[in-house]
């Protein structure tokens, strides 16, 4: 079990990012242009072995607001607007395949939002019958989607098993019936486990479950309640976000009393349970908000360091050329990021004059290829050889990162981490604050002027 020093956390609880990308998105800018993008996908297609494909797709429409959400979603229930908007992702779907290889073969999968099964179950259907009739999904593919189980049917996920989703996500938060009334998000206990048996009796290879602390009227023993009924359950992955009060960032925020949220130290006590609980049941915590059982695919890739981490998450899919599809998606390929536009009508305007809908983005330097290789291996492996870091780019590694190893000697100091045999290797304590040991790799962090959440 990780030992929580509740004195080390406060300390280096601070504003940091989270690293689904180096460099992160606040670094990306206008200048990296449609035509940019066109011209890395084509340069990275006509590689000798181009790499394997992850895809994502953003459905961006919800039937309610959660008044905690910091996704980018859209609150609609009229169909013709959600039909659309997938006729556009198909639009999209048919410019990309015009540049990729036919062979190239898709090995992850996902469907995000927003809710993904806020589509009936004919529009599922019908949009991921396109998917698969356009690209060619890998038999032993990842395929997962988000589910909300309020307005689910049985239907619903017998249409994404049939069409060969077979990894499900769903967010619980948390069971306590005035969290949930505060936040706008009433999903009883019963709906949550009646959707449960339906995944379980249509045998979906694995089951997330979302949790978020820090949420209005959530103290200590009710939260544990929730950890108790999760544990209980038995998911096969487990992810514990920590709830990011930003109003000024999203302004349906202002709609949760900051007077009801808990205060910092009961949010730290509730963070401590959590995964003391988590771990002591068998769950292995992976890195950040992330828990999984020992056998699960996170869990091995762990223990192997084949772990990855991108604008999913952490992964077991490294190496991927990942292209995420709709508004505000974000693509990895090669050397660059692309994010697409934020707006549908400006999003079906550029499809329909046959552009990609790239809104900003940024081409990396080696400098920026460097720094990603080492933040990844950090966040990730929780070591860094320094000699690995030197063979794949040709450096010196302590004369390249000379200031940034001065600034570790407080994490040293610590507890977090220890150099030796020119290796840093992150202690157990030390991989909650792993948002705060990859910062010091950063080569943007202290000109940038972007508001991050609390690294823990």
């Amino acid at each position: 079990m990780i030992d929580i020093n509740l004195d080390l956390i406060k300390k280096y609880d601070r504003p940091g990012p989270r690293y689904t990308s180096y460099p992160t998105a606040p670094q990306f800018n206008n200048s990296f242009t449609s035509e940019k993008f066109l011209d890395e996908i084509i340069r990275t297609n006509n590689e000798i072995n181009p790499p394997d494909l992850s895809l994502y797709f953003h459905i961006p429409y919800c039937d309610t607001l959660c008044y905690f959400c910091g996704c980018n979603m859209i609150v609609s229930r009229n169909r013709d607007r959600i039909k659309e908007y997938t006729n556009n992702l198909k639009n999209e779907i048919d410019l990309l395949r015009y540049y990729l290889k036919e062979d190239r073969k898709v090995v992850q999968l996902h469907w995000g939002g927003g809710t993904p099964t806020h589509l009936n179950p004919d529009e599922i259907i019908d949009l991921k019958n396109f998917i698969n009739n356009n690209f060619s999904i890998d038999n032993n593919s990842e395929q997962g989607c988000e589910i909300d189980p309020r307005g689910l049917t049985r239907q619903h996920l017998e249409a994404l098993r049939s069409t060969g989703f077979n990894r499900i996500s769903m967010g619980v938060q948390d069971f306590n019936e005035q969290v949930q009334k505060a936040v706008n998000r009433i999903q009883p206990k019963e709906m949550t486990l009646e959707v449960i048996n339906w995944i379980r009796d249509l045998k979906f290879q694995s089951m997330n479950l979302d949790l978020i602390y820090g949420l209005p009227h959530q103290t200590l023993t009710s939260f544990e309640k929730t950890v108790d009924a999760i544990i209980e359950i038995s998911p096969d992955r487990i992810a514990v976000f920590n709830y990011a009060h930003v109003p000024w960032l999203k302004k349906h925020m202002e709609l949760i009393k900051a007077e009801d949220l808990p205060k910092p130290e009961e949010k730290l006590e509730i963070l401590k349970m959590t995964i003391e609980k988590l771990t002591s049941a068998g769950y292995i915590f992976i890195g950040m908000d992330h828990f999984a059982k020992p056998n699960d695919e996170l869990s091995i890739a762990l223990n192997q360091k084949k772990l990855y981490r991108n604008f999913q998450g952490y992964s077991t899919h490294s190496g991927t050329d990942l292209y995420a599809l709709g508004i505000t998606s974000i693509s990895q390929i090669g050397r660059c990021y692309a994010q697409n536009v934020k707006k549908e009508k400006e999003y079906y305007e550029m499809l329909s004059e046959g552009i990609f809908p790239i809104e900003r983005g940024i081409y990396l330097t080696d400098d920026d290829l460097l720094r990603r290789y080492v933040i990844t291996k950090i966040m990730c492996d929780f070591e860094l050889d320094f000699n690995d870091v030197e063979n794949k780019f040709q450096i010196n590694f302590e004369n390249y990162f000379q200031s940034s190893l001065n600034k570790l000697n407080e994490f040293i100091d610590d507890g977090l981490l220890n150099i030796s045999n020119r290796k840093i290797i992150v202690s157990d304590t030390g991989r909650l604050m792993i948002r705060n040991i990859a910062i010091n790799f950063d080569a943007y962090i202290e000109t940038s002027s972007a508001k991050f959440s609390r690294t823990v």
